[in-house]
């Protein structure tokens, strides 16, 4: 199915028929509802934001990639065992060609996009897993990472993160969803709950307190080591649910995983 002509995506491939992957993998769902499930993850390289404590630094801030075909990524994802398939980034919904490939995929997988809520797409998708991006996201000069300079991106990560009419369209248009909140203390509580309800003021879908998801801000063990109880007890004072990060528990930082 058709992308939204309205939506512009200024980082697809001019050829049409790739995508920029960066990497494709077998391994448990770290994060989520789905948290434990084994999947397979399609990576993409690329973003219309820039998180300052971005976890997929190689697909945002300095993006790396090998171009491959839809047809070949189906084909790469059929060697794998996992009947869940998660298309991730960066954003993959900055790519046109991101429609062929869920549509390619949605009768044999279970397909997850995560995606930051600013974009909308027409493809399949079983369960939208939307991390909205809050104030304590926008990089800055005093904590971009290490050898970058946010430049333009303060006041454009700042200006586009949040798009309700997007989010409404994605929580609309999925079987299942998730709002997805990295959360770097409790100062971040008063914006998600104003966003959550603004969301709810203009979906016609149901959102539930167990679709809004804590996620604790943390990239390594050490970092989660002083910030998931904080979370946790956040997420248990407002009714909402608290997702791990269960890749990082097990593998640290490690790479494909």
């Amino acid at each position: 199915m058709p992308v939204s002509d309205s939506v512009s995506r200024p980082d697809s491939d001019a050829d049409g028929d790739r995508l920029p992957i960066n990497e494709l993998f077998a391994s448990l769902q770290g994060e989520g509802k789905l948290a434990g499930v084994p999947s397979t993850f399609v990576r993409t390289s690329g973003c219309n934001l820039r998180c300052w404590f971005c976890d997929s630094y190689h697909t945002s801030w300095e993006p790396t990639h090998a171009w491959m075909t839809v047809e070949d990524i189906v084909a790469e994802v059929g060697e794998l065992a996992p009947s869940h398939v998660v298309v991730t980034g960066g954003e993959p919904l900055i790519h046109e060609e991101t429609s062929a490939l869920l549509s390619e995929l949605s009768d044999d997988y279970h397909l997850t996009v995560e995606t930051n809520g600013t974009l909308e797409t027409d493809a399949p998708v079983d369960l939208a897993s939307i991390s909205p991006k809050l104030a304590s996201s926008t990089p800055t000069p005093e904590n971009a990472p290490e050898g970058t300079d946010p430049g333009v991106w303060t006041d454009k990560h700042e200006t586009e993160r949040i798009d309700l009419d997007s989010l409404s369209s994605l929580i609309e248009h999925a079987d299942d969803f998730q709002l997805k909140f990295v959360v770097t203390g409790p100062d971040d509580m008063p914006e998600i709950e104003t966003l959550v309800s603004d969301v709810r003021g203009v979906t016609n879908h149901a959102v539930r307190d167990s679709d809004v998801l804590l996620m604790p801000e943390g990239q390594t063990r050490e970092a989660l080591e002083g910030s998931r109880t904080a979370v946790a007890d956040l997420a248990a004072e407002f009714g909402y649910r608290y997702t791990p990060r269960l890749h990082v528990d097990l593998w640290n930082d490690a790479p494909e995983t």
